[in-house]
């Protein structure tokens, strides 16, 4: 680490710096590396390597120089992590990703819905229907992707009202049938 500040303008104040978070990386390390099964030693070579990519470009007048550092430590550990788990996940065979074989049309009345809902959860809905995201939705809106978000969670509940009103149809009209 010594070799690597050699050469680096105003290397007493890094090194300081180095030393006040030496201590806490070490514990984040452990601390990812138990909840993750990722190798602390793997997330605190990362975590390092973090603090010395940005050590040089860091504006030492600017906010807390160590919680800069913090944070780019955390975050290059997170990305380890993210990592470590996309190489070690089972692909999904080419099989299991064919389109299930449900017609919501038989089951599901869409017209009863968005009378449900208001203007604005129709649009969303409708939107979705044709394949946008949510984000992408946002942005033809005009609002926040956190405003469309509480929008899918009523119009979700909606259907569930719904779905909960049709079963409870199904079930009179089977305990009417039956003698």
């Amino acid at each position: 680490m010594k070799a690597a500040l050699r050469g680096c303008p105003d290397s007493r104040t890094q090194q300081k710096l180095i030393e006040a978070i030496e201590q806490r990386i070490e514990r984040m390390a452990a601390y990812f590396g138990r909840i993750s099964g990722v190798e602390a030693d793997d997330l605190r070579q990362e975590a390092w390597v973090a603090v010395l990519e940005t050590l040089p470009r860091l504006d030492m007048r600017i906010g807390n120089p160590e919680q800069h550092l913090l944070q780019r430590a955390r975050w290059r550990i997170l990305d380890t992590i993210r990592a470590h788990w996309r190489a070690h996940t089972v692909s999904i065979p080419e099989g299991c990703l064919e389109a299930p074989s449900f017609d919501p049309t038989e089951t599901f009345d869409l017209i009863a819905l968005m009378e449900l809902l208001s203007p604005l959860q129709q649009r969303i809905l409708r939107a979705l229907l044709e394949g946008y995201t949510a984000r992408e939705v946002a942005e033809i809106l005009g609002c926040s992707p956190a405003n469309v978000a509480y929008h899918v969670r009523r119009i979700r509940e909606a259907y569930k009202s719904l779905e909960a009103e049709s079963l409870a149809a199904i079930d009179t009209e089977q305990g009417q049938n039956s003698p």
